[in-house]
């Protein structure tokens, strides 16, 4: 690895057919041809219209019903495969009009598929509970899928409505879509000028480049010009959201949920007092830790006042160690080899097999996701800046991909996911190996500094205080529509304005325009989601620490992967001896980071001669 001066890489960025194919992931891995692609959507299309024609109206019997199952269970991995492909492709390319249409298509195909098989679902629910444990018995593949059956029958609709919604299943998604237009389609920015040198500006080049640029002036300037072209938008997108948040507010209503958060919090088996003690612990005791490591970036720096702006600057803007595409395997599988061979297995197929898509291109989506099609590998979307902090990001994926691998291996398709709680611990696991790693391979106190910051800069900044605010913010929407009051643009604002002042109080600069935040992540599309980052790194810092004590096994976390969706997160939890039911692994890891921010000033201190 080279020593990087700063952080800025501005570069030109290129089309999807410019990049270097060895650096872009592999689709023939789920259709070989655009021909074998249109051939299975076409076959799972005929599948559904056969299974409809064979069941509806016929669940009459345990050993028809367990048949139906298998032929459900079927249609769901095929009809995965194909959702798959449509939106891999349109993530890497927006601009293709290939792309755009064959999403298109299958969307509107959706439609068709949701209501033929609204039927499913609802008839079962209405089955006796004794029928139904007579089909749980008749096949492995029948307990997982009865078992979350029994659980719907609780707050079942009649099939007469379950059928009239799957007419809707296309407009009700519509907020999801329509926030992707907005910000991949329509959002245009201009060019900032800084000191008479203009710098182009979009949603990539600003979460990847300049809310991390060493220049005061410029990062700042990137801030104002990138949230003005947001508020041009923020009439439109308050009246999307609020149209998905009410959706969510009259499915509660219709199966008997008392509140939206109750209703979203019940596929997860996680219980209000679990949720909401994530929010409000991390809110109360994570915020001094993270304010003085504000205060530690504010005096290196030599800043006049910290602000919004400046809480994702390094800690050492002169020093940041870089890392080409070729040799990220190397760190990886070093890094994750505590993990044990079987794990570095999938490494290295993730990298021979092409699992991953490296590079920025026009078009592609921000951030990254890790996919995992089951039983097909997974693929993996990054934005790869030849810095050494996306060692963490890719191990990070990599932890998703690991989780699915082991699970798809050891579980059928309906217990495969583990509940959406849980989906973050393998992942941000990884993170804490790889920073592991990374300190054991020097002893120069800058590089252990520049470790420890990655770590509480990025790991835990972005798991427990970016998607944290992000959860605290949700939480209050959902009391809002609880309580029938309206969700405008100017509330949707302040209350994201609020959650960030009440962890940042007086240490951190909270501009206006920072309650436009809201707008940038499409998590609060995707129920309650934000509060699993800080759950999963909570349950991944307790196992880590574990590990490092030498008083866990690191097969007993590898069977939690293989567990799959098969036990609740209180259970899968329990298996490696941490117990959610308290705040304890909370306080445990809140304590794990104010000592590394604590490191991280001695460090400085001995620097700066002090």
């Amino acid at each position: 690895m080279e020593e990087s001066k700063g952080r800025k890489t501005m570069k030109t960025i290129k089309r999807r057919h410019e990049l270097k194919q060895e650096h872009t992931w592999d689709l023939t891995r789920l259709f070989k041809t655009e021909a074998d692609y249109e051939k299975a959507l076409n076959e799972v299309l005929e599948k559904i219209n056969n299974f409809k024609q064979t069941y509806e109206n016929n669940l009459t019997s345990p050993q028809v019903i367990s048949e139906s199952i298998k032929d459900y269970d079927d249609i769901s991995r095929n009809l995965s495969y194909v959702s798959s492909y449509a939106s891999l492709n349109i993530s890497v390319d927006q601009t293709n009009e290939q792309n755009v249409m064959r999403s298109g298509v299958l969307g509107s195909n959706f439609g068709k598929i949701s209501k033929d098989l609204a039927f499913y679902g609802s008839s079962l629910e209405m089955l006796d509970e004794e029928t139904l444990l007579k089909v749980r018995d008749l096949s492995p593949l029948n307990v997982g899928f009865i078992n979350k059956v029994l659980k719907q029958k609780k707050h079942a609709l009649k099939p007469e409505i379950n059928q009239a919604l799957s007419e809707f299943s296309q407009v009700f998604s519509a907020p999801y879509r329509n926030y992707d237009k907005f910000k991949f389609a329509d959002m245009t920015f201009n060019e900032f000028t800084v000191h008479n040198e203009k710098h182009p500006l979009s949603f990539t080049l600003f979460e990847n480049e300049w809310e991390y640029d060493v220049n005061h002036d410029v990062r700042r300037k990137a801030y104002e010009s990138f949230y003005d072209t947001l508020k041009l938008y923020e009439n439109g997108l308050a009246n999307n959201y609020q149209t998905h948040v009410l959706t969510e507010k009259a499915y509660a209503n219709l199966k008997g949920f008392d509140s939206v958060i109750d209703y979203l919090l019940y596929d997860q088996d996680v219980t209000r007092d679990m949720y909401d003690r994530q929010i409000d612990v991390i809110m109360d005791k994570l915020s001094e830790p993270m304010r003085k490591y504000a205060r530690l970036l504010k005096r290196i720096h030599g800043l006049e006042e910290m602000t919004y702006a400046d809480l994702k600057i390094a800690i050492d803007h002169e020093f940041e160690p870089t890392i080409t595409i070729e040799e990220s395997e190397k760190y990886m599988m070093e890094g994750l080899k505590v993990l044990g061979d079987d794990y570095l297995e999938m490494v290295e197929k993730s990298f021979k097999e092409r699992w991953i898509d490296f590079p920025q291109n026009l078009g592609k989506s921000t951030g990254g996701f890790c996919s995992s099609p089951y039983q097909k590998g997974s693929y993996i979307l990054l934005n790869w800046n030849n810095k050494m902090d996306e060692t963490f990001v890719l191990a990070h994926e990599l932890g998703h991909a690991g989780h699915f691998y082991f699970a798809g291996k050891h579980q059928n398709y309906f217990d495969n996911r583990p509940s959406l709680y849980f989906i973050e611990a393998p992942s941000t696991m990884n993170e804490l190996l790889m920073g592991e790693y990374l300190k054991s391979q020097s002893n120069d106190l800058r590089f252990k500094r520049w470790v420890l910051s990655s770590l509480v800069a990025r790991t835990y900044y972005h798991n427990m205080v970016t998607h944290l605010l992000e959860a605290t913010y949700q939480r209050e929407v959902y009391r809002y529509v609880d309580e029938k009051k309206p969700l405008s643009a100017s509330v949707l604002k302040s209350l994201k304005l609020k959650a960030l002042k009440d962890f940042w109080k007086d240490d951190v600069v909270i501009p206006d325009y920072a309650g436009l935040t809201w707008m940038r992540q499409p998590h609060y599309f995707m129920g309650l989601y934000p509060y699993t980052y800080s759950a999963g790194l909570t349950i991944a810092t307790a196992v880590v620490k574990k590990v490092n004590e030498g008083k866990l096994d690191i097969e007993r976390w590898k069977d939690v992967l293989r567990a799959g969706g098969t036990k609740n997160p209180l259970e899968l939890a329990k298996m490696v001896d941490v117990d959610l039911s308290t705040k304890q692994p909370l306080l445990d890891t809140i304590s794990y980071v104010s000592d590394m921010v604590d490191e991280i000033e001695r460090i400085t201190n001995i620097l700066e001669g002090k």
